[in-house]
């Protein structure tokens, strides 16, 4: 099998393509990174342990090494090249790209948001349960939404590191923001021009996304005194 072409309209817009992966990877790493967060907090060892051990890898190895396993180490295995789902994922370097970047991510947002339900009081469990709540409403109404204003802070600063995580895509034949900068490098050799532009870019991304998270931080805090 050959590996094939995503998003080829896309490709030409290389902050466009950057975005994609950005809110792709968030949208899947948020989910899976609760998920995970609620499994670390089982009472149940094998559960807790799954967890804690996904997070232990993902956390402990470098995205970019990550990156080169899912591009060139999955394609080697015969059941990933002669299954079609698998080899979907695996035949491109923006899916792959995604698939890394969100599996990495949620090992850190698992810990955020472990840490922000660790904070929760247990008077307010206690006084949910007291009250007739199940388990999965308190956890919808009162856990999860204080969980997300503490971890906010600490959560924005992993979509920022994100963002330039996206980068490392480059290394993947991916043409988002410096795959991009790096072909215009080679052709025009104005190596600081180029790269200063990309640097730029990347920072009014960050810069918008600081504004969004004050703003959706200020919205959640709104009850608490300045």
């Amino acid at each position: 099998m050959q590996r094939t072409k995503a998003f080829p309209r896309l490709r030409s817009d290389p902050g466009i393509l950057a975005l994609i992966l950005t809110v792709l990877s968030v949208a899947i790493g948020f989910h899976l990174g609760l998920g995970l967060a609620v499994m670390r907090m089982s009472e149940r060892r094998l559960v807790a342990n799954i967890a804690k051990y996904y997070s232990m890898v993902f956390r402990g190895t470098p995205l970019l090494v990550q990156l080169f396993l899912f591009y060139y180490g999955l394609a080697q295995i015969p059941f990933i090249k002669g299954n079609a789902v698998t080899w979907w994922i695996v035949s491109d370097g923006t899916r792959c790209a995604v698939m890394a970047i969100a599996l990495n991510t949620a090992a850190y947002t698992s810990e955020i948001l472990r840490g922000g339900l660790l904070s929760i009081p247990v008077g307010l469990k206690e006084a949910a349960k007291a009250s007739g709540m199940s388990r999965f409403t308190s956890f919808r109404r009162i856990e999860f939404p204080l969980a997300i204003r503490q971890a906010l802070p600490a959560y924005g600063n992993e979509l920022i590191l994100v963002v330039k995580g996206t980068s490392l895509a480059s290394t993947i034949t991916v043409l988002e923001i410096t795959g991009y900068a790096k072909r215009l490098m080679s052709q025009t050799f104005a190596i600081f021009e180029v790269f200063t532009l990309a640097g730029i870019i990347y920072l009014f991304i960050n810069l918008v996304l600081v504004m969004m998270i004050r703003v959706l931080e200020g919205h959640l805090m709104r009850h608490e005194p300045r």
